[in-house]
């Protein structure tokens, strides 16, 4: 059974508030990378809802794309 609700209630905050903050795009990647591969290790299951909000941000992309999840256009 996978973790469908960590993005809701893990990165997609933690991704907010790291854009609220103003933080570097290296800081974000490295951090949300961390956070994905973390999540993914727990069987995150809704990769793709989470990447879907941020997709007007090269960095969070980056970090999915750096954990193997890519958005199809």
């Amino acid at each position: 059974m996978g973790f469908g609700s960590a993005g809701m209630t893990f990165f997609d905050p933690v991704a907010r508030a790291l854009i609220a903050a103003g933080a570097s795009d290296e800081v974000k990647e490295q951090t949300l990378g961390d956070l994905i591969r973390n999540l993914q290790a727990e069987d995150w299951d809704t990769e793709l809802d989470s990447l879907q909000l941020f997709l007007d941000d090269p960095a969070i992309v980056r970090a999915f794309a750096a954990n193997g999840i890519d958005w199809e256009d």
